[in-house]
């Protein structure tokens, strides 16, 4: 892109439901050949709901990771080392998680 020339800026709408977020306190991530799939989940013993499912191409899921380490380090910066959670049931196979 040329030095004088601005970035295009792409106006984002969402509804008031989408503004609330969705909590979620487990992840699944798959993948195939072209897109990788991302389930939130909300688990509450005895039962659990996706709450949210993302699908991506493998170029934006690099993005994703490479901004969500970024924001990791800022935020231990200014706040302090972030302890690995538990998972909602301890340590065992529920909770934050690949395929």
């Amino acid at each position: 892109m040329p030095q004088n020339q601005r970035p295009q800026e792409i106006p984002i709408k969402a509804n008031d439901e989408d503004l609330k977020g969705r909590y979620a306190n487990a992840l699944s991530i798959s993948h195939n050949e072209s897109e990788f799939y991302l389930d939130f989940m909300l688990l509450l013993p005895p039962a659990g709901q996706v709450v949210s499912r993302i699908i991506t191409n493998p170029g934006h899921m690099k993005r994703i990771l490479a901004a969500l380490e970024e924001n990791l380090k800022i935020y231990e910066k200014n706040f302090g080392k972030i302890e690995v959670a538990k998972g909602p049931q301890g340590e065992g196979e529920i909770g934050f998680k690949t395929n």
